[in-house]
């Protein structure tokens, strides 16, 4: 895993950074704190013992998706572009689909990078945080706790509203099932195993991913149910709850406000070809 020392000087990095413009910078502390020094997914510039510039790959299937900073002082000089030629030549030792950078929608610094570069933007995402509405709990639709035999529905999900491949569905559940702060559930309507959603538990904060329902039983309120319910048990443990969505999935973004979610940032998505 990455020394404390190293995660202690990526977070006082990070907080400088948002400070100065300000931002919020997508790091996923989520995996920052599961990694493994030998994987090689952190990239750091330092000067004098103090770390000024920082990168970090975050593989999603064979998705990969970067994001980096670097200290307002130490700025054009070239750190950020070293730190992302480093990390994309682990890159090509690594079998991928596409590369994704990630940079905050109000960030100007990102932005005069990404002007000197041909990179072709893909998708923003919203980052949302529940704001403490009232909700009611439902009883015909049940979340439980992911059991062994699940995994094969956990796959489909992922390849038939996810869009993975199939052997990305199935390396990507299995690395994700390692992660300790990950809880992973299923939903239950009628009898049939219909769903899945996963909550992460870092910094004091709950984070819900890979909400899905299956196509053949969406459009009769079983998500909505699903996500109440699930905000209610997350609500009781005093953590603050949030989510990411695309911008473009218009269905998800109006269910996730009428249960209250707002809008806080902006992450936007270029492809690195």
């Amino acid at each position: 895993m990455l020394s404390q020392h190293n995660l202690t000087q990526i977070k006082e990095l990070q907080e400088i950074c948002e400070k100065e413009e300000p931002i919020l910078l997508k790091l996923n502390w989520d995996l920052l704190k599961t990694r493994k020094e030998e994987e090689k997914r952190d990239f750091f510039y330092k000067e004098n013992g103090r770390l000024v510039g920082y990168l970090g790959l975050y593989w999603f299937g064979t998705k990969i998706e970067i994001c980096g900073m670097v200290h307002p002082k130490h700025r054009n000089k070239g750190i950020f572009s070293n730190l992302l030629q480093e990390a994309l030549t682990v890159c090509d030792r690594e079998e991928f689909s596409n590369i994704l950078l990630n940079a905050p929608a109000a960030s100007i610094s990102a932005k005069y990078f990404l002007e000197t570069k041909q990179y072709l933007y893909r998708f923003s995402e919203y980052q949302m945080k529940w704001a403490q509405s009232s909700l009611s709990s439902s009883t015909d639709v049940v979340i439980r706790k992911a059991k062994k035999e699940d995994l094969q529905l956990e796959v489909e999900l992922d390849v038939r509203c996810f869009q993975f491949d199939q052997k990305d569905a199935e390396n990507f559940n299995l690395r994700v099932k390692k992660e300790e702060t990950r809880f992973f559930y299923m939903i239950d309507y009628a009898g049939q195993t219909v769903g899945k959603i996963t909550v992460d538990h870092s910094n004091d904060e709950t984070w819900i991913y890979g909400f899905a329902i299956l196509p053949e039983y969406q459009g009769r309120g079983i998500g909505r149910k699903a996500l109440m319910n699930m905000v209610l048990f997350e609500q009781r443990k005093g953590f603050p709850i949030f989510l990411d969505v695309e911008t473009s999935n218009k269905n998800a973004l109006k269910l996730y406000t009428d249960c209250g979610f707002e809008t806080y940032s902006v992450q936007d998505y270029y492809e690195i070809k």
